[in-house]
């Protein structure tokens, strides 16, 4: 069972509060608000393990820095290439992967991504 950590809480409600998909750069700035003394060795290692126990997603997309998600169920994200914000795709996106395509290749999918990137509001003005 994982340890409950008063800074593994305090990263995981940032997240949870937070809906625009921090980068760890921006997890640690503001947990250390909360929490002076934190490391961001201490964020890098809990947003780790966080990550390996499913209760955070990493946004490791298009070669840019991670951003991280307290929504571990499948969606998909906006991302906007001028101030690389992340934003959730609200409606309800299908995509099909075909199970002959699948056969085809040999390739199990157990994860798709969906990424759709452009300007957001703030920076097409």
């Amino acid at each position: 069972m994982p340890r409950k950590t008063k800074q593994k809480e305090a990263i995981l409600k940032f997240l949870k509060d937070n809906k625009s998909h921090p980068t760890a750069d921006e997890i640690f700035e503001n947990v250390r608000k909360e929490i002076p003394n934190i490391s961001f060795g201490t964020v890098y290692r809990t947003l780790r393990i966080l990550k390996k126990n499913n209760e955070i997603r990493e946004l490791d997309l298009s070669g840019r820095p991670s951003h991280f998600n307290s929504e571990t169920k499948q969606h998909y994200h906006y991302r906007c290439d001028k101030c690389d914000r992340v934003f959730d795709i609200d409606n309800t996106v299908e995509i099909q992967v075909s199970n002959t395509a699948d056969e085809e290749k040999g390739f199990k999918v157990t994860y798709p991504v969906l990424e759709l990137r452009g300007l957001c509001k703030d920076c097409q003005t």
